[in-house]
């Protein structure tokens, strides 16, 4: 376990050492989306009974930061030793693939909790947050911040410079995080857009984080959590293979 302790303290230390880039420049852009939305839809928009619109948008933003956070931290590191050519000093020791895994993606988790506390202390000033099943918020948080972190792995070994990993999150883990229902519910969407949003994974992290503070969703939790479950496990089983055979990695 020292080669994985080693690499995963490496990991904590590469984003702490830029803390204000990494935690709380994500914290500032998640308190503009509130101080923006919350104004401006607050007397409109009544997504649940008794709910107002800041209290419903204010999970979806820490989730949403969870998420973000988590997938930039392992693809960038991997795209960055990529680059500046250090990646050898992480492949000559004897560490398995389970190791390398475990580490990139546990470091991920940890970032993308860290912002996600900074974003909850910081803007639950603004609503009262009732915590109704508070097991499901750290079990979708848990869930997804791995699954995010999984996604940023795989996409760190595929790309080989800065441009195609920004394709990559821009293309991809963007749109579908804000069409995952951080900012409206499903329900008043055309029943088309209900279906593709029903397509997106993302979609089931943001309704059940958001069910442990409300006890409202708009799917049943004990879905989302089996479909996030089961979408880590398929990218999981992806980035270990990757890892053992070395793609792009070991050439």
């Amino acid at each position: 376990m020292i080669g994985f302790q080693t690499l995963f303290y490496k990991e904590i230390l590469r984003f702490w050492k830029v803390a204000t880039q990494t935690l709380t420049a994500p914290i500032v852009t998640a308190m503009l989306y509130l101080l923006i939305f919350g104004h401006v839809l607050e007397s409109r928009v009544q997504v649940y009974p008794g709910v107002g619109y800041t209290a419903f948008l204010i999970p979806g933003l820490v989730m949403m930061s969870v998420l973000q956070n988590a997938f930039a931290n392992s693809s960038s590191s991997l795209i960055q030793s990529k680059i500046t050519g250090n990646l050898v000093f992480v492949l000559l020791p004897p560490l398995s693939h389970w190791e390398l895994f475990s580490a990139y993606v546990l470091a991920a988790v940890v970032r993308g909790f860290a912002v996600g506390a900074g974003v909850f202390v910081i803007t639950a000033w603004f609503a009262h947050l009732s915590f109704v099943a508070p097991w499901w918020i750290l079990i979708f948080a848990l869930l997804g911040s791995a699954m995010l972190g999984t996604m940023g792995l795989i996409a760190g070994i595929w790309a080989e410079k800065f441009d195609q990993l920004a394709a990559f999150q821009n293309f991809l883990i963007m749109p579908a995080t804000f069409l995952s229902g951080v900012f409206y519910s499903i329900h008043s969407l055309p029943p088309f857009w209900q279906a593709v949003s029903h397509a997106n994974p993302f979609f089931y992290m943001i309704d059940g984080f958001r069910y442990g503070f409300f006890g409202q969703s708009d799917v049943n939790p004990l879905l989302s959590v089996t479909i996030v479950a089961g979408f880590f496990v398929a990218l999981a089983t992806i980035a270990i293979r990757m890892l053992k055979s070395g793609y792009k990695l070991r050439h």
